[in-house]
Parts: structure tokens; sequence; C-alpha cells
């Protein structure tokens, strides 16, 4: 009896997590499509001013409604998650090259240069993501590339101890020892061995860090840190809506938080069936 039930909860788990993973796929795929889709084909312009149609609830001709000044939501929203996107995946992609580069020294190295590296991420590590992210970025001019630089420059910590985690890992294993043995240098060695291992582990940190990059960048721009105001960006548009909520109309806040929510919730989703794929203990247990 007890098997069976067993069974049960680890087949309604599966159905659930197959659903999510399904889920998750549709809107990130509703995602790329939008940003791709929406900007060629529909030639409006997202900056174009119409103070007669200020602050319009949701209709027809404006599903989202319009802002403070006429533009239509969901336009802006479209084009600011294109522009949140771009930060987000570029910076996840620079941050995880800066941490593998960093955590496979780190892990190859051994000795005083690996503790050194590991103390020095540690104090990187102590000091606030948003905090650093500030300072990096108040030495710029507002726009796309500082904040990138900013969100890069503060993520790839994570991704550092991954990847030396698993550096450390692969160096055990008996086909590492065996290709040593023989007498393969240390850069075939790395290149042959080593780095097919802790692709995969990199690749799911780049694709977790995105929905992180995503906050942060809206987190900056929200405080005026980030792109300047005039250009749509998810932060921008939370940041301008703050005094029509306070009047009472709530559209312009709600739909630009949900573009911040929904794709990152869809991105993490995806990243976690990835992180169970590829780490079958862990999904046997969770299939317990």
């Amino acid at each position: 009896m007890a098997d069976i039930v067993w069974r049960d909860r680890g087949g309604v788990r599966r159905s659930t997590r197959a659903w999510r993973v399904r889920t998750s796929a549709v809107l990130v795929a509703a995602v790329v499509l939008a940003v791709l889709l929406v900007p060629p084909l529909v030639h409006l312009d997202e900056q174009a001013v119409d103070l007669a149609a200020k602050l319009q609830p949701p209709s027809l001709a404006h599903p989202f409604g319009t802002d403070d000044v006429g533009r239509d939501l969901l336009l802006r929203c479209v084009y600011g998650l294109r522009v949140s996107l771009l930060v987000g995946v570029v910076a996840a992609v620079v941050a995880t090259v800066i941490g593998t580069a960093v955590g496979a020294l780190a892990a190859a190295s051994g000795g005083w240069v690996d503790r050194l590296v590991m103390r020095l991420v540690d104090v990187f590590a102590s000091v606030p993501h948003l905090l650093l992210g500030i300072f990096i970025v108040a030495m710029f001019r507002p726009g796309v590339w500082p904040v990138v630089v900013s969100v890069a420059l503060t993520h790839w910590l994570s991704t550092a101890r991954i990847v030396r985690a698993e550096v450390l890992s692969l160096r055990s294993r008996p086909y590492v020892d065996a290709a040593i043995s023989g007498g393969a240098s240390r850069l075939r060695v790395a290149v042959r061995h080593l780095l097919p291992g802790v692709l995969p582990q990199a690749g799911l940190a780049a694709v977790l860090m995105v929905p992180h990059a995503i906050w942060h960048e809206s987190a900056l721009s929200f405080l005026g840190l980030g792109l300047p105001s005039h250009q749509a960006s998810l932060g921008t548009l939370v940041q301008s809506a703050r005094g029509s909520l306070l009047a009472g109309d709530w559209w312009p806040t709600l739909f630009p938080g949900l573009f911040i929510i929904v794709p990152t919730l869809a991105i993490a989703g995806l990243a976690g069936a990835w992180r169970e794929r590829i780490n079958p203990r862990r999904r046997s247990e969770l299939m317990l």
C-alpha cells in the first residue's frame, strides 16, 4: 500500500513538473516572439506623445492603456522588455565568462593562488550587489552598456565558486589521472577533459543569471541610475508610473511589473528543469 502511495506521489510530482516546464517554455517563446516581431511589424513610434489620450485605461485600442503623456503602454512594455532582456543576456554571458575563467584558474592552480583568488571572491561577495552596482554605474553616464558592465561585474562570483568546485571534482576522476600519466599537457587535459565537464554547469549559471540581471537593471533604472528616463526599460516604466499610481491609475505600474515578473519566472522554470536534467541524483531525490 505504501509503495502505491509513493508511486502516486511520484507521478503527481512528475506531471506537475512537466506542466511547469511546458508553461515556462511557452512563456519564454512568447517573450522571444514579442521582442523580435512586434517592433518590426508595428510601425508606431513608442515615444510618440498624444496628450489627448493620456492615462486612458485598458481598451481595445490600447490593451494596456496609456501613460501620463499618451504613449501606448503595450508597445512601451515590449520595447522595455527588449532592452531589459538585452541587458540581462549580455551581462549574464559576460559574467559567466569571467566567473568560469576565475574559477578554473583557481582550481587548476591550487595552493596559494587558489586561496588568494577565493579570498578575493569572498571579499567581493561580502558587498551587496545593488550597492556595488550603484557605485559602478555612478562612474559613467546613464546608458545600456554601463548597466551591462555593472551587472556583469557583480554577478560572476557564484559562477566562479561553481566552476571551481566542478573542476576540483573532475580533477580527481580516473580518466584525468590516466591522461596526465600518459603525458598529456595541462592545456590538453583542460581542453579535452575539464572544459566539457564544466560547460553544462556554466551554461546553467548563465541562464539562472538572466532573471537576476533583469531585476538588477530594473532596480537601477527605478532608482534613476540605470537607463535614462526617456528610454523605455522595465525599470524606467515602473519609475515613471509612481505618480500615476498615487493618483489611482493602476495600469501604468501593473503591466510593466508583470513584464518583469512573468519572464523571469519562466526563465527560472526552464533553468530549474535544466538543473534537474544535468543532475540526475537531484532529480531522483525529487521523484521520491
